[in-house]
């Protein structure tokens, strides 16, 4: 079985799989794709040993998401869990809105990216994240990831809005602290939503409390 759940803000991606576990009384339940905790959307939630087999399959489908970005402050996680420091005081934050969209445009394509610090990814056996958490700086090489479009949807300072439409592996964080780089202003992201995985959209899931009327459970 697979499960479009709308995963709300709070919970982690496991704390979901974990909920649906006991709902549906399987044992073999998986994700495919993790939204940080303050996150929120789509997560395709696989139920079954047939289901948990094409994992892979759903990992590597497109995504796009929705995320507002704060402008004139940065974050060492790259959102707005982090430890914020605001930007010096004369820092441009009159950008015009063709300014913002000449510099979104630059993102659109195969691109190198950085990863955030605060990820799962490894080094030398050490998670990313862990290694920042006992204060170490830990050194990430670019990744190729493709972007196949970014769209403006509201500007007004210090919030900027935009939708992206990527391929598997890209980090929204990442990506908010690159665009606050190239404005000057320093940037991380205040919010997200992941509105599709492949074709299963924001408008297709189910949340947590219908699995449950469907389960009998209220």
């Amino acid at each position: 079985m697979i499960l479009n759940v709308y995963k709300p803000p709070g919970p982690t991606s496991h704390d979901i799989v974990d909920q649906v576990r006991k709902l549906t009384g399987e044992k073999r339940v998986g994700h495919a794709g993790t939204l940080d905790p303050f996150a929120e959307g789509v997560l395709i939630v696989l139920v079954g040993k047939e289901a948990t087999k094409r994992q892979n399959e759903f990992l590597k489908m497109d995504k796009t998401y929705v995320t507002t970005i704060r402008l004139g402050a940065t974050s060492d996680t790259d959102d707005l869990t982090g430890n914020i420091k605001k930007q010096k005081s004369n820092i441009k934050n009159t950008y015009q809105k063709s300014k913002i969209q000449d510099i979104l445009k630059s993102f659109i394509g195969e691109i190198n990216q950085v990863p955030p610090i605060y990820s799962a990814i490894k080094i030398k056996g050490k998670k990313a994240y862990e290694l920042a958490r006992s204060g170490e700086k830990p050194q990430l090489k670019p990744k190729k990831i493709t972007i196949y479009d970014i769209k403006l949807l509201e500007y007004t300072w210090p919030h900027l809005e935009i939708e992206i439409k990527c391929a598997s592996g890209t980090y929204i964080r990442a990506l908010a602290r690159d665009i606050g780089q190239k404005l000057e202003t320093g940037a991380y992201v205040e919010k997200l939503t992941r509105t599709a995985v492949g074709k299963f959209t924001v408008k297709t899931s189910i949340t947590l409390e219908d699995l449950k009327i469907v389960q009998g459970e209220i």
